[in-house]
């Protein structure tokens, strides 16, 4: 699934040229607020058999907390995605509002 992802999100890197990534600063202080509350959240969840990740359907390489790779990346791709979407969308429509813009 995140090779889907990143196929249909991080071209437009490359064709419309948005520079998301060389605004790495920028782009992990807009995610990182997001993907900590969230791997808290799966690490509680785990600990406390709310949910599993099933075996099968993982590689088996555990990061901090007993979260499976899959996990962690997914929690750093999908955003960076969106956010690429997002800049992606903004260079296309450039009338569409950035912030305090009033509409």
């Amino acid at each position: 699934m995140l090779t889907f992802v990143v196929c249909g999100s991080f071209w437009l890197e490359l064709v419309l040229k948005i520079q998301v990534l060389r605004r790495a600063k920028r782009l992990f202080m807009s995610i990182i607020p997001v993907i900590i509350p969230f791997l808290i959240w799966d690490a509680y969840a785990v600990r406390n058999g709310h949910w599993k990740f099933d075996p099968d359907q993982i590689l088996g390489i555990y990061g901090p907390f007993d979260i499976p790779l899959e996990e962690f990346l997914f929690f750093l791709i999908v955003p960076i995605a969106a956010v690429m979407t997002i800049e992606g969308v903004r260079t296309v429509k450039k009338h569409w509002p950035v912030g305090d813009e009033k509409r």
